[in-house]
C-alpha cells in the first residue's frame, strides 16, 4: 500500500475557464495554508483523491457540469484495482461478498443513494439515477440492484479481486473483526466541489469495513452523515469508521456550524470534537472530515494523524496531510 503520508504537488497551467490575472507565476514556491479561499475548488478524501480529482477538474474546467465532475470523478476510485476500500475490488464483508454504498448531492438539496448493493460496478452513476429519476432518496440491497437493471446496469460476475480474495482467506484464519487506524478497511473517497459560477456538489463511494457483517451500511450513502451539501452555505464529507460518522451527523454538523458563521476549519474542528465526545473506544477510531463554504474557503480535521486530503484548484494540485486532535 503507498504512504498515505507522501506529499505530492504538480501545477496546473492554463485552462479555458481561469482568468490570467488569477494564475500565480510557474515559479512560484509559497503554497497556500488552509482558510485561503479559491474558485473553482475540489477537495477529495485520501491518496486516491488525486486521481479522482484530475478527472473531476477537466470535466468542471471544460463544461462546467459539477456533478458530472463529482461522478466522473469517484468512478475512477471505483475502477482502481490497487484500492481495497472502493468498489467491487473492496475487502468483503465477513460473508465474502463484496457490498457498495454512495451517495451524491447537489447544492439545491437534491441527492440520491444507494446502499448494501451487489454486482454494479459504479454505485455512485446509480446513487445519481436514484436523484434524477425517481422521488426516492435512497435505495437499498435486492430492490437498488433491480433498479439498478431496470436502467440498464450490467451485472458483474460476483467474485472478489484476486487480492481480496488473498487477504480474505486470511482473515478466514481467525474470522476477528478489528479496525486498524488509516489502513484500507475504512478509506471511503469523499468529494466536494465549488463550480466557477458558485454552484456546489458532492459524491461519496465506498466498499465500507471489511469484514463488516453482511448488511452492514456505513456514513457513506446516508445524506447528512457521509455527505451534505447546500448552496447557500457550503459541503463536506466524511469518512472514517462509519458508525462514528452517523452518531453526530457529521457532515451535516459541519455545514449547519458553517451556516452559523464557522469557518470550514472551525467546523471539521467542532465535529471532531463532538464525535470525541460521544463515541467510546476513541483510541481504535479514526475519522476525518473535508469542508468547503460557498466563497471557496476549505479546511479538513480528523480525529488522529494520518488523514490526507487531494485539493485541486487554478494553481495547483496537491496532497495535503490535515491536522489532527490527537
Amino acid at each position: 500500500m503507498s504512504n498515505r503520508r507522501s506529499f505530492l504537488k504538480k501545477t496546473v497551467i492554463g485552462s479555458s475557464v481561469i482568468i490570467p490575472s488569477l494564475i500565480h507565476s510557474a515559479c512560484q514556491s509559497d503554497i497556500r495554508e488552509i482558510g485561503e479561499n479559491y474558485k473553482p475548488l475540489i477537495l477529495s478524501t485520501w491518496e486516491h483523491g488525486m486521481a479522482a480529482n484530475d478527472k473531476a477538474w477537466d470535466i468542471l474546467t471544460k463544461t462546467g457540469d459539477i456533478v458530472e465532475a463529482v461522478e466522473q470523478g469517484v468512478k475512477v476510485t471505483e475502477l482502481d484495482l490497487k484500492n481495497l476500500s472502493v468498489g467491487l475490488q473492496g475487502l468483503p464483508d465477513r460473508e465474502g461478498i463484496a457490498t457498495l454504498d454512495a451517495s451524491i448531492m447537489k447544492g439545491d438539496g437534491s441527492c440520491g443513494s444507494v446502499a448494501f448493493v451487489r454486482q454494479v460496478k459504479h454505485p455512485i452513476s446509480l446513487a445519481r439515477k436514484v436523484m434524477e429519476e425517481t422521488p426516492h432518496v435512497m435505495l437499498a440491497g435486492e430492490g437498488a440492484r433491480q433498479f439498478a437493471l431496470a436502467q440498464g446496469f450490467p451485472m458483474e460476475e460476483e467474485t472478489l479481486s484476486p487480492r481480496a480474495e488473498e487477504l480474505f482467506q486470511e482473515w478466514k484464519k481467525t474470522s476477528e473483526y478489528k479496525p486498524i487506524i488509516n489502513i484500507e478497511n475504512h478509506d471511503t473517497i469523499g468529494m466536494i466541489a465549488l463550480g466557477a459560477d458558485g454552484k456546489l456538489a458532492g459524491s461519496c463511494t465506498t466498499s465500507g469495513l471489511a469484514y463488516k457483517m453482511h448488511g452492514r451500511v456505513g456514513d457513506s450513502p446516508i445524506i447528512g452523515a457521509g455527505l451534505f451539501v447546500d448552496d447557500e452555505v457550503g459541503a463536506a464529507t466524511a469518512t472514517g469508521l462509519g458508525e462514528s460518522i452517523i452518531r453526530i451527523c457529521g457532515s451535516f454538523l459541519i455545514v449547519e456550524l458553517m451556516r452559523q458563521g464557522h469557518s470550514p476549519q472551525e467546523a471539521c474542528e467542532e465535529a471532531v470534537r463532538r464525535l470525541i465526545s460521544k463515541n467510546k473506544d476513541i483510541d481504535n477510531i479514526q475519522a476525518g472530515f473535508i469542508a468547503i463554504n460557498k466563497d471557496g474557503e476549505y479546511g479538513a480535521y480528523a480525529v488522529r494523524p494520518g488523514f490526507n486530503f487531494a485539493r485541486h484548484h487554478f494553481e495547483s494540485q496537491e496532497l495535503v496531510d490535515a491536522k489532527s486532535k490527537f
